[in-house]
């Protein structure tokens, strides 16, 4: 019990020391390889402790050489723009002047239910007002609003959603008490005869239709 304790305070120092020298970047906004490489310092460290037939040597060389590994790449992130962008990759626009890039979603497999969660996480739920949303290679998702003058609407409440990828939303067209008939008749005024041709579809509070046609 005794061997146990000491071997986890040992571990434990050395990795609270591990992660000192990593710097606070690597614990405020991760990158893919900043994950991978605390994910792997947490597991190497926990199998001594866990197992004291392993000699405790062992993990601590495996933590040092992660370290060191760790430490390279992040000096060829802070050197090297092109190595950068193949080990963090690069921003993603996921909406460009109100407008949504389908293509960028597609590629990232990010729905637009998950898209329309984050942009109210970020008190920004009206797309059309937004006039960019980047995801960040941290994962985080960042919303530039446009000016007061540039927004065309003025809502209390959130927007509701009625097609979402060529699908009609029946729970939205419920909610403002309108039917499949009305919503095809919406889309006629704007020139699309086909619910499968629309992207993304929504009414706000002051009942503005907002329609994206697929690419």
């Amino acid at each position: 019990m005794i061997i146990i304790l000491i071997r986890t305070l040992i571990l434990y120092t050395f990795v609270l020391i591990s992660m000192r020298i990593m710097g606070k970047g690597e614990l405020s906004e991760m990158q893919p390889f900043e994950l991978v490489v605390t994910l792997m310092i947490a597991e190497l460290a926990a199998l001594p402790m866990e197992d004291v037939r392993l000699p405790l040597i062992n993990g601590i060389v495996a933590i040092i050489t992660i370290l060191f590994a760790q430490i390279i790449i992040s000096y060829l992130n802070l050197k090297s723009e092109k190595a950068r962008k193949i080990i963090c990759g690069k921003p993603s626009i996921l909406i460009n002047k109100g407008v949504i890039n389908e293509k960028e979603l597609k590629n990232l497999r990010i729905n637009m239910n998950d898209l329309i969660e984050q942009l109210r996480i970020k008190n920004h739920p009206v797309i059309k007002d937004i006039e960019y949303a980047i995801l960040e290679t941290s994962g985080d998702l960042t919303v530039i609003p446009k000016t007061t003058e540039e927004k065309t609407t003025s809502v209390e409440g959130l927007p509701i959603s009625l097609i979402i990828d060529g699908h009609i939303d029946y729970e939205g067209l419920k909610k403002i008490n309108k039917d499949t008939l009305w919503l095809k008749n919406e889309l006629k005024k704007q020139r699309i005869n086909d619910i499968e041709d629309v992207f993304f579809c929504y009414i706000d509070k002051n009942k503005n239709l907002f329609v994206q046609k697929k690419e």
